[in-house]
């Protein structure tokens, strides 16, 4: 039996959740919402990177939503930090040992299609992996990538989505550069250009490693701010922190109406 990469303390044994969720900058109060929760920080999982940018607590937290077992990653690591890419995809790796098959990616991005507006969010479709990096990096693992977020569950929360009271579910490509720095105003038009309409610095190495591992992956987006050069105000983490703690209260309200039949579709 091969050797489990992460050692968890004892009383997250009880647990035995099937969708994961990965909680993006400012989004981690999301975990407030969760019933009859387990709080574990990173630093009390062997094995498992801790986050240190602004607005990422380093928790996992085991606990219920709408009646179904959840676990969620309060925070992540980034390849800016000085991480690798295989490093930064540690938490899909745990969510996989723990039995997790459903996995929910959430980040904090800046607009680059100039269509969409600031505090709503936007499904990813695809991605454009700009930082050229990958979790599979020493091994030849050729995983197809043409369905990377899974077609059925992206139908599902759109379906989900139009059903609800002034919550509006755009569907786009997103792109993953290094950071930290934000980007130029000639690269938001550069990635306007290659097609993407949100930018952010996480998100596609974790969903690499889930598709790597069989997992159904779905991403989502919480449009912070318009990208450089399409506002004509200077960008900062604060207002997406800021941006992002008051999106969390749609992203409870549309996963807690979508997650009990998630399994099922």
């Amino acid at each position: 039996m091969e050797e489990a990469e992460f050692a968890l303390p004892s009383e997250t044994d009880s647990f035995s959740p099937k969708i994961g969720l990965v909680l993006g900058s400012g989004l981690g109060g999301f975990t407030d919402s969760l019933s009859d929760s387990l709080s574990i920080p990173y630093s009390d999982i062997e094995g498992l990177p801790e986050s240190g940018a602004p607005g990422h607590a380093g928790q996992l937290h085991f606990g219920t939503l709408a009646g179904s077992e959840i676990v969620a990653a309060q925070g992540r690591v980034h390849i800016y930090e000085g991480w690798s890419a295989k490093e930064v995809a540690s938490t899909v790796r745990l969510f996989h040992q723990i039995g997790v098959r459903t996995i929910i990616l959430t980040n904090a991005a800046g607009i680059v299609n100039a269509n969409l507006k600031p505090g709503r969010w936007m499904l990813i479709s695809d991605h454009l992996n700009l930082a050229r990096q990958s979790p599979l990096t020493g091994a030849a693992t050729f995983i197809d990538q043409t369905d990377v977020y899974s077609r059925s569950l992206r139908e599902f929360l759109k379906a989900e989505a139009s059903e609800m009271e002034d919550f509006r579910l755009s569907e786009g490509v997103y792109a993953w550069v290094n950071g930290p720095e934000y980007e130029t105003p000639a690269e938001v038009r550069m990635l306007r250009t290659l097609g993407a309409d949100a930018v952010g610095m996480s998100t596609v190495p974790e969903a690499i490693q889930a598709r790597a591992l069989g997992m159904r992956v779905i991403g989502l987006s919480c449009l912070t701010n318009y990208g450089a050069g399409l506002s004509g105000q200077p960008l900062s983490h604060d207002e997406v922190v800021e941006v992002g703690m008051q999106a969390a209260k749609d992203l409870f309200r549309l996963l807690e109406r979508a997650v009990p039949a998630m399994g099922e579709v």
